[in-house]
């Protein structure tokens, strides 16, 4: 099985580069160093040295994710020791280098060619692997384990749904899982999945989204974000949408009328590369708005802002009054509510949340956060909350009280990596 998928691989790597060159039109960063997308690094590997410990965050929020661990890692690490971050994304990529600067080692990881896995294992010679949430590649693993690097899978997460489409694969998925030295999950349901696929030493150390602070960066971004769209109007966010929900979205807002009249809405899309879609839809429908790239204020008879930047999000939460996080209208699995809940404000979330199902269920069941039926849900409990102070601000408290009890993966994580990473390179050897 492992053949075939290599072959797969084969036939796509003329497309590759085409690929890189396409996404490169809208963000940059992907036309930076394409030679490592194929295990080529040169100078990045002389930057390492000779004691590294590897961790790959695949994209934004997985970059975020790993922050306060990537940050007690540079505490506690010994002078000699360079922690090599990897990415996929050029989100995951800007994150890194925004959160960490140059106190780490930044690269991307190479496609799943053996060719190209050989030559990072080669370069890097990391004495393990950290691998966030559940970013596995049957190649990258295989070759791990030839050259004896202890993979660890951390802050680890399994939607059901996910862990169908692996059970359907189980000749490549169970030689995969079974390959990790260890897995530091999320929650108990998470565990049992991923045990289930053939992961050994899986242990329960919590979700590390719950230890992120909001930088002081960001609360003073938010602070000019709010001043600029109007420090005495309310504000309602529509955070992370993706294709198909904005249609949706603004449908409803042209029924909602409960909302305040001075409403803004700010619609953030998941992706950089729907900005200009997501522009045309408003064009199209005749909607006035402005773009947080414009840096201009927002007129008082302006009810939309696009949030067409990059790593502001939490800066846009914290500029909101409510915010809804999208991904949730349609069958996506939704995206992070922790960090809205972090920023405090008040977050409503749609039905389909499988990708975050622990804390979305426990959240809701806190009344840390609302669940919404459909789009005009959203309008209508956000109209609730911005005419009723007294419910937006305890559903607020109630989401710092619920942030303040799940706090601690951090640390639960560090005790349990500690004696993984500590073995020597000559021990690997």
């Amino acid at each position: 099985m492992r053949r075939l998928y290599t072959l797969l691989w084969w036939g796509a790597l003329p497309l590759l580069p085409l690929r890189l060159w396409w996404r490169g039109r809208r963000e940059p960063v992907y036309r930076t160093l394409p030679g490592e997308r194929f295990g080529r690094y040169r100078g990045t590997a002389r930057t390492a040295g000779a004691d590294v410990l590897w961790i790959h965050a695949v994209s934004l929020g997985e970059t975020r994710a790993i922050a306060p661990l990537v940050e007690r890692l540079l505490r506690d690490a010994p002078p000699q020791r360079s922690i090599l971050l990897t990415h996929m994304t050029a989100t995951g990529r800007e994150a890194g280098r925004a959160l960490f600067g140059n106190r780490v080692v930044q690269a991307w990881l190479p496609y799943d060619f053996p060719f190209a896995v050989r030559r990072f294992f080669a370069q890097f010679r990391p004495r393990a692997g950290l691998l966030v949430e559940t970013e596995l590649w049957p190649n990258l693993t295989a070759e791990a384990a030839r050259q004896g690097v202890p993979l660890l899978l951390v802050n680890a997460r399994l939607s059901e749904r996910s862990a169908q489409g692996y059970r359907r694969i189980a000749s490549l998925s169970r030689p995969l899982f079974g390959a990790l030295a260890g897995v530091a999950a999320q929650s108990d349901a998470d565990a049992e999945r991923l045990r289930e696929l053939g992961a050994r030493e899986v242990t329960v150390t919590g979700n590390l989204k719950f230890d992120v602070a909001i930088p002081a960066e960001q609360r003073l971004r938010a602070a000019e974000l709010r001043e600029r769209f109007g420090a005495n109007r309310p504000v309602l966010m529509l955070a992370s949408t993706r294709d198909g929900e904005e249609v949706l979205l603004l449908d409803a807002f042209a029924r909602a009328t409960a909302l305040p009249a001075t409403t803004l809405i700010v619609i953030v899309p998941r992706h950089p590369q729907r900005f200009e879609a997501v522009a045309a839809i408003l064009t199209e429908r005749r909607l006035p708005f402005v773009r947080r790239s414009s840096e201009r204020k927002v007129p008082v008879d302006c009810r939309i802002v696009l949030g067409d930047s990059l790593g502001e999000l939490l800066a846009y939460y914290g500029a909101a009054d409510v915010a809804f996080v999208a991904g949730s209208l349609l069958p996506l699995g939704g995206q992070n509510l922790i960090e809205p809940i972090a920023a405090g404000v008040a977050t409503l979330i749609g039905p389909h949340t499988f990708n975050f199902a622990q804390a979305s269920s426990d959240a809701v069941a806190a009344n840390a956060a609302l669940r919404v039926r459909d789009a005009d849900d959203v309008f209508a409990s956000a109209s609730r909350l911005l005419v009723d102070d007294a419910a937006r601000k305890e559903l607020v408290a109630n989401a710092q009280s619920f942030i303040a009890a799940h706090r601690g993966a951090t640390e639960r994580l560090a005790q349990w990596l500690a004696p993984r990473i500590s073995i020597s390179r000559e021990a690997v050897d």
